[in-house]
This record gives structure tokens, C-alpha cells and sequence, in this order.
């Protein structure tokens, strides 16, 4: 291999295309507002002018061209630049993310923590994709009781890895023996530090979900770990928007639990909007828009919305779960 081989840059390709690549690497997602005000202190650097650019001058064309620039500078090199929209803030922002184009959990982490913290986080989305996501409770979420309770390996889940597995799943095994876990004070320090990095989100009820940021960048592994690809008329762990197509953490299911429709509230408005009934595409059963995706699957609960007080809605939300597994 030729070490002087050097990525083939797109036309029109300069220091300021550099300096929006770098500026993005280092925050790992841009909305367009903070795009103009990242493009705004570029052109300031290069500007001589007393009077820095306004933010607000920059262009959504403009904006689009710098990340379509950077795209293809970062495409040979198996890096993408992907966008999808916010599902959970209101109004849907649509967000940019600087992703390994072929990303796991372990890839992204490996370089920034220890061996002990990434088998942590593949608990935690084992957690959120398994445990807290069943055909009639599609949580999705963890709140910190919940998290804490993966701070150590699972002695059933080591024993099963030992017995059954063969090559990959052999040297899973053989990490799970030297993980000792993580220290609940640990847990919570690396918990922050994923919700400042954007790879988890805290919402005002204590529940972690993935950001856009992690959904993009994870894509492809979260359906190939936890969706079966011979089972394609039963319920799936990973299930997509019948109207945008994307990965749904957060939004409105088919009354019938074991329908596998699903649509974001950003989304869903629109899609009704061009139907006649509002019954779902698959099933003809009745959309109530009650039924829901995300935390929402516990907190619109009646009991979780009566408990006042973070402990009190933690045992709320275990026991509900706990329900939903005796009525399975």
C-alpha cells in the first residue's frame, strides 16, 4: 500500500471546507442553526472586516454545500455525513451527524474508554432493545434505576455465552470473565459524559434514549444484533416510520401489539393527512394515536403520572415492566 496515497478532494475543496470538517468532527452533529454559527466563525477568520458575519446570513443552500463538500471528502476515508430528524424535541430538527461508516458500539468507543465502560454500554442497549422493549411495552429508554441495574455482567448471561458460543461469542465470553462491571458512582459519571458527548438524551422524566446522533451511527448494527432477519412477518425489537422510514425510538404503534406499524409524531400528521381513514395500512385496525413508543409506553401511565418524586417514579416504571413480562 502506497503511504503517501492521499483521498481525492472535490472541486472547490479549501481551508474553510477544512476548518467546517474539522469543527464538525470535533461536535459529532450539527442542526443548521448551529451550522450558521459554525460556517459564521469560519468566514469571521477569514473575513478582515471589523463587523463579523451575522449567523442568520448564512444560508440553508449554502450550509447543505459545505456538508455535501465534506461528504465527499470523508467518503473515501469510510466516514459518512447523515441526517435525519429530531423525534423527540418538538418540531422535529432535522440533524446532521459525522458517522463511521461502518460503526458498532465497540469501534466507536474502543479509542475513548475503557474495556470495562464499552461492555458496560453494550449492557445498557442491551437493556434498552431487550429487556425495556417487549411487543406490548416498547420502552426504549432506561431511567437511572434501570441502568444502574446493568452496572455488572449477568452471571446467567456469562453462562449462556460459555456454553453456547463459538467463535465471536467466544471471545465475548472471554471479556465477560475479565469484566468485573462498573461501580454505581461509575455508571453515573459515564452516563453524564455520553449525554455531553450527544450519544444519549435525558428527558425531563430521568429516562436515557439515543440521540439522532447515535440512531444514524448505529444503524445497521442495532437491526442486525437485535432483529431477526428469518422472522419477517413477527414482531421486531428494531421497527421503522411507515412514512420516513427511519428507525422509531420515540412515537405511535398499531393498537394490535402484534402489528409492526409504527410512525413518529413528527411524521404522523402529514400521513394521515393524505388518507382517507385513519386506520392503520396493515391491519385495518383503528389508529387511536394512544398507543405509544418510547418512554411514553410507561410515563402516560396513570400510576407513573400519579408518583411524585424520582425514586417513587423509578419503582413506577420497574413495575410496570415487571407487569408486562407476567402478562407475556
Amino acid at each position: 500500500m502506497d503511504d503517501a496515497w492521499e483521498p481525492p478532494l472535490p472541486p472547490g475543496y479549501n481551508d474553510a471546507s477544512r476548518a467546517f470538517i474539522q469543527a464538525f468532527m470535533a461536535r459529532g452533529s450539527l442542526t443548521f442553526k448551529e451550522g450558521q454559527r459554525v460556517l459564521a466563525a469560519i468566514k469571521s477568520a477569514d473575513d478582515d472586516s471589523d463587523e463579523p458575519p451575522n449567523p442568520d446570513s448564512i444560508t440553508i443552500a449554502e450550509f447543505q454545500n459545505f456538508i455535501r463538500s465534506a461528504r465527499e471528502a470523508v467518503e473515501p476515508l469510510d466516514f459518512d455525513i447523515r441526517n435525519t430528524r429530531d423525534q423527540v424535541r418538538v418540531g422535529g430538527e432535522r440533524v446532521w451527524a459525522f458517522v463511521n461508516a461502518h460503526s458498532d458500539p465497540a469501534t466507536q468507543m474502543s479509542t475513548s474508554r475503557s474495556p470495562e465502560e464499552v461492555a458496560y454500554i453494550k449492557r445498557l442497549l442491551d437493556a434498552m432493545f431487550e429487556t425495556y422493549n417487549t411487543p406490548r411495552m416498547e420502552v426504549m429508554a432506561v431511567d437511572e434505576g434501570q441502568a444502574l441495574r446493568v452496572s455488572r455482567p449477568s452471571r446467567q448471561r456469562e453462562s449462556n455465552v460459555h456454553e453456547n458460543g463459538d467463535g465471536e461469542e467466544q471471545d465475548v465470553a472471554a471479556a465477560a470473565t475479565t469484566d468485573r462491571g462498573l461501580k454505581h458512582s461509575e455508571v453515573l459519571s459515564l452516563l453524564s459524559s455520553l449525554v455531553a458527548e450527544g450519544w444519549l438524551i435525558k428527558s425531563l422524566d430521568g429516562f436515557y434514549s439515543l440521540t439522532p446522533r447515535s440512531l444514524m451511527e448505529l444503524r445497521s448494527w442495532l437491526v442486525e444484533t437485535y432483529n431477526d432477519p428469518d422472522a419477517d412477518a413477527e414482531w421486531q425489537q428494531i421497527k421503522f416510520c411507515e412514512a420516513c422510514k427511519e428507525i422509531v425510538t420515540h412515537g405511535q404503534r398499531c393498537n394490535d401489539p402484534a402489528c409492526m406499524v409504527r410512525l413518529h409524531d413528527i411524521c404522523e400528521e402529514a400521513f394521515w393527512r393524505t388518507r382517507p381513514e385513519k386506520k392503520c395500512l396493515r391491519c385495518s385496525t383503528a389508529w387511536e394515536g394512544t398507543h405509544f413508543v418510547g418512554e411514553r409506553a410507561v410515563t402516560s401511565r396513570s400510576g407513573f403520572q400519579r408518583a411524585r418524586g424520582g425514586r417513587r417514579r423509578q419503582r413506577e416504571a420497574q413495575e410496570a415492566v415487571e407487569e408486562d413480562e407476567d402478562e407475556e
